[in-house]
């Protein structure tokens, strides 16, 4: 991807995280960059084909993010922080930019929600390995179904986020240790 297409996906995601997806235009991206709106539509002639670059960032990060946490000389617990301490970078200082594409989801161009699809797909089985590897060490009791603690531990990260921006106020450390403990139940 050469640098503008970069700059525009990048500031797109930024955007995104504050104010969503279908708020945002090509004009709030123009005047951010100082370019042209032509310019952007150089690059992306729909907002469609921005929606998708921007859903395939996403993708490569969470990738990264998993594959980081196979060397399976890493302790599991790392895994678990890797992946709470990646979900809220993510998230910068809004919220995380799979929810805000989740919010808008019925609103999105069926090609996106079908990235949408996939990437909800991929961050949700990514949570359920670690979960179920966490499980065969014993950190996570064996009664308890993996799949519904993922679905938990999203929540309470994608839910953080969403009340640290509301709140001003940064209880993002308050929800990391509860999700720790939810964990450990």
């Amino acid at each position: 991807m050469d640098n503008r297409k970069e700059q525009i996906v990048s500031l797109t995601l930024e955007l995104i995280r504050k104010k969503g997806y279908v708020a945002i235009s090509y004009d709030d991206i123009s005047k951010k960059l100082g370019v042209t709106k032509a310019s952007i539509h150089y690059h992306f002639e729909k907002k469609e084909d921005l929606a998708i670059a921007l859903t395939g960032k996403l993708h490569k990060s969470f990738e990264r993010l998993v594959l980081s946490t196979k060397d399976v000389s890493m302790p599991v617990e790392e895994k678990i922080n890797q992946f709470i301490t990646k979900q809220f970078e993510l998230g910068g200082d809004a919220i995380c930019p799979l929810s805000s594409l989740q919010t808008d989801y019925e609103s999105l161009p069926e090609a996106v929600q079908q990235r949408v699809q996939v990437l909800s797909q991929f961050e949700f089985t990514s949570w359920v390995d670690v979960l179920t590897e966490a499980q065969k060490e014993g950190i996570v009791n064996s009664y308890v179904n993996t799949e519904s603690l993922a679905y938990a531990v999203l929540s309470c990260i994608k839910g953080g986020m969403q009340y640290n921006r509301v709140l001003s106020k940064n209880i993002i450390p308050q929800v990391v240790d509860q999700i720790n403990r939810l964990i450990r139940c």
